[in-house]
């Protein structure tokens, strides 16, 4: 199981509803909205400390 960087959740690698790759490493998200966030901006995502879970409220599709 990974944990999608945006929302939080555990997600399935392979039922993930999208993927990315950044700085060398996979990331998979629970939704195409939390994937497009991520792809907007990945920092914003991965500084640390950033993991608290809650869904960002302009998530689309989610």
């Amino acid at each position: 199981m990974a944990k999608d960087p945006v929302c939080g959740m555990d997600v399935d690698e392979r039922e993930a509803a999208g993927k990315s790759e950044y700085d060398g490493k996979m990331y998979y998200f629970c939704s195409p909205g939390c994937k497009k966030m991520f792809d907007k901006n990945p920092e914003s995502f991965l500084k640390k400390g950033n993991v608290t879970g809650d869904i960002p409220r302009d998530l689309p599709n989610h």
